[in-house]
């Protein structure tokens, strides 16, 4: 609490120190009249904004001219798309010229020096589209139609996005938002500008598209050479957007950083309306200290400038009153803004409702002076100010006003108990609802007729556009045809040169994408190998302790050791053979002969075994995968010789198979797999063997790499199906 109390006594220490500074330094102001010109061709240069730090802001005219409100010892900010930001100090009251070096550099000074006429005639079009925006709108539209009509054929995309941005601002003045943003973006599409993307983010929030505008403005926040004026009222607009979103933290945060700026540069008019935007967000989040502080430095600012801005932030800050139930400060502000009004000698202020989003009249702030005494039950005070503001209203014709002073009255009289007065006033408000409605249906009239003008206006501003669009398409379209004529040789034999360098280059590619895509399938197989090979160890070591843990469940101690001394010098074995393609075929006898071994420890009583080498078969000249016979014989031993009665024979006989194979074939007596099969448990049945899948996979990669080095053949041994056959053949390596 003691930290936000010293922050807002510090916000209204500086608002002070800088009001005080300003009503020093403030000097009697007047009208300075100047031109901007070319350095090096004396050529006028039009679109040049000219602001200070009072926060006036205009723009040069077809001619180069300006006029703006200043004082002596003010800086005045030139800037303009096609020049470097240029600063004007201002030490008389005389007609002053400016100078810009390099202008004719730029790519608009280039098209100004071909064709100076077309593009000061352009600019004047534009100009007197703004003097008609208020007063005549069918008149300004048809400026920014001739502006658009005298750009004739050629690009001219800067020109044409200056039209397109004055016709949005014409929309926005009378408030035809939907027409104002479609050419905005229109404008953006032909030349992206600062100024028209600020129009079109105010367009955006003024429709609550809120994030429509982030998108727009916050890759401008990048832009580090962005003038100051705009720079601020891109923080503005940025918070605006923030704040209709509800993000309250956010919009200060923003409206802070362009306060920052308009700080530093001194642009009063957007301190000032800085300082009020914070205190509105400050408000909406019912943080009431620090709006109130914010509005106290809005208003000292707003005093400064023209008495209709100040009036407008009293009005502001009386409605922040009345939001807080702070009646009696309201009263006070709001009779300070009727004397104001009566220092300007109109009853209105010449304040329309477009600037200030509510038209203040003295009618009007009489009525609100009146509410804030009812809110007090204070009806006899109201009762003078709702008689004043009916009178008021009723010579201004503001139907709205004396309709809803009448009313009031009316229902004072009644909470007074004099229900003559209440009656009669009644009756009056009456008659008044039935002059508004008529006039209303004559506005709703008027409107529909205006926007069917409006629609009218815009439908011909598009065809004409159009039109320029399609005359451009067909002059570039001849442009385009005489070049092809005069480069058709060259081109031709570009083509035959392309040609021929595409072919070598498309067989090149064919060969690397070749080589590559073998390279690739070789590499996934040997991964895919070493993944298969890691599966089958764990499959094997798991069977051969399921045969240890027989041993030790029947308290065979002995058998176990046995078992388990052999088991590791197997192990030993297959580990060391586990990350190879191929071993001899001696090392896989030998590991066969010794598994065959383990496992007959376990059911010597189930079957007998051999292995029979025909003498012929030089088994050094062969290779084979590691553990590629293991599963068959581990197979034939648990599936087929088990389930035997009687004691069987388990086989490996190794012969010739032509001059350049073997044939490795594995037999057994045992049930047959028919039979091994419908013996099967339910869980059995539902589990796939392992081993068997491993081996066939191993195999296809194999085959795939090294051309179908082996083969694996299983059948049944005996007719009857009792037996069971497998039958390799083996290549020997190349």
């Amino acid at each position: 609490m003691k930290n936000l109390i010293f922050y807002i006594v510090i916000c209204f220490v500086l608002g002070t120190l800088t009001s005080h500074s300003q009503i020093q330094n403030d000097a009697v102001r007047f009208n300075l009249k100047g031109r901007v010109e070319a350095k090096n061709t004396g050529r006028p240069i039009s679109g040049v904004s000219i602001s200070n730090k009072i926060g006036n802001l205009v723009v040069t005219n077809g001619l180069g001219e300006f006029e703006i409100k200043t004082k002596i010892g003010d800086v005045l900010i030139i800037e303009h798309e096609d020049i470097v930001t240029l600063r004007y100090n201002v030490k008389k009251n005389d007609d002053v010229l400016i100078l810009v070096e390099d202008f004719e550099t730029s790519s608009t000074s280039a098209r100004l020096k071909s064709s100076p006429d077309i593009s000061l005639e352009h600019q004047a079009l534009l100009d007197s589209a703004d003097k008609y925006k208020a007063q005549d709108i069918e008149r300004s539209i048809d400026y920014v139609a001739q502006s658009i009509s005298l750009l004739g054929k050629r690009g001219r995309k800067k020109e044409l996005a200056r039209s397109l941005s004055k016709l949005g601002e014409i929309y926005q003045y009378h408030k035809q938002l939907d027409l104002a943003i479609d050419n905005y973006e229109d404008a953006l599409d032909a030349n992206k500008t600062i100024s028209t993307s600020l129009l079109l983010a105010k367009a955006y929030n003024l429709t609550s598209r809120f994030k429509e505008t982030a998108n727009l403005l916050n890759p401008l926040l990048e832009i580090k050479s962005i003038p100051p004026y705009q720079s601020v009222q891109l923080y503005e607009l940025l918070g605006d957007a923030k704040k209709g979103d509800g993000k309250i933290s956010e919009a200060i945060q923003l409206y802070n950083k362009g306060l920052l700026i308009a700080n530093k540069n001194q642009i009063t008019s957007k301190m000032t309306d800085l300082n009020s935007k914070i205190a509105d967000t400050y408000s909406l989040s019912n943080q009431t200290i620090e709006a109130e502080a914010y509005y106290g430095n809005s208003l000292e600012l707003a005093t400064q400038q023209a008495p209709k801005r100040a009036l407008q932030e009293k009005e502001k800050v009386a409605d922040f009153y009345n939001a807080k139930n702070r009646y009696s400060e309201e009263i006070t502000m709001r009779k300070n803004s009727l004397q104001d009004l009566k220092k300007l000698n109109s009853p209105n202020a010449g304040v329309t409702k477009l600037e200030l989003g509510d038209t203040i009249t003295s009618q009007r702030i009489n009525y609100k002076i009146a509410n804030a005494y009812i809110s007090q039950d204070k009806y006899n005070e109201a009762i003078p100010f709702l008689e004043r503001s009916i009178v008021e209203a009723g010579s201004e014709d503001d139907l709205v006003v004396q309709k809803d002073a009448t009313r009031k009255l009316s229902e004072v009289y009644k909470e007074k108990g004099d229900f003559t007065k209440a009656l009669d006033t009644y009756q009056s408000y009456v008659a008044l609802v039935d002059s508004l409605y008529v006039r209303k249906e004559q506005e709703i009239s008027r409107a529909n007729r205006f926007n069917r003008e409006i629609a009218s206006a815009q439908n011909r501003l598009t065809g004409l556009e159009q039109e320029r669009e399609l005359s451009q398409s067909k002059y570039n379209l001849a442009l385009t045809e005489q070049e092809l004529v005069k480069e058709s040789n060259a081109r031709q034999q570009w083509i035959i040169y392309s040609l021929i360098f595409g072919l070598l280059l498309t067989l090149l590619a064919a060969f690397f994408f070749y080589r590559s895509n073998r390279q690739q399938k070789l590499a996934n197989n040997l991964l895919a190998l070493k993944s298969l090979r890691s599966q089958m160890n764990p499959h094997f070591i798991f069977n051969a302790l399921n045969s240890v843990n027989n041993f030790i469940s029947k308290s065979d101690e002995r058998s176990a050791n046995r078992y388990l001394s052999d088991f590791s010098t197997l192990m030993r074995s297959v580990l060391e053979n586990s990350e190879e393609d191929f071993i001899p075929l001696e090392k896989e006898l030998q590991q066969l002969e010794l598994y065959m071994k383990l496992e007959h420890s376990r059911f010597e009583d189930k079957f007998d075994y051999k292995i029979i080498v025909d003498e012929q078969v030089q088994i050094s000249m062969y290779q084979i995968p590691p553990m590629l016979l293991q599963p068959y014989i581990e197979n034939a031993i648990w599936h087929g010789l088990r389930y035997r009665e009687t004691k069987g024979l388990l086989s490996v006989y190794i012969k010739e198979n032509g001059s350049k194979s073997i044939a490795i074939c594995i037999t057994d007596n045992g049930i047959g797999r028919k039979k091994s099969a419908s013996i099967k448990t339910q869980n059995q049945k539902k589990q796939k063997s392992k081993g068997m899948g491993i081996i066939k996979k191993r195999v296809a990669i194999l085959n795939d790499m090294y051309a179908d080095k082996v083969d694996i053949e299983i059948s049944d041994l005996e007719i009857d199906g009792s037996g069971t056959k497998v039958l390799f053949i083996l290549k020997k390596e190349k």
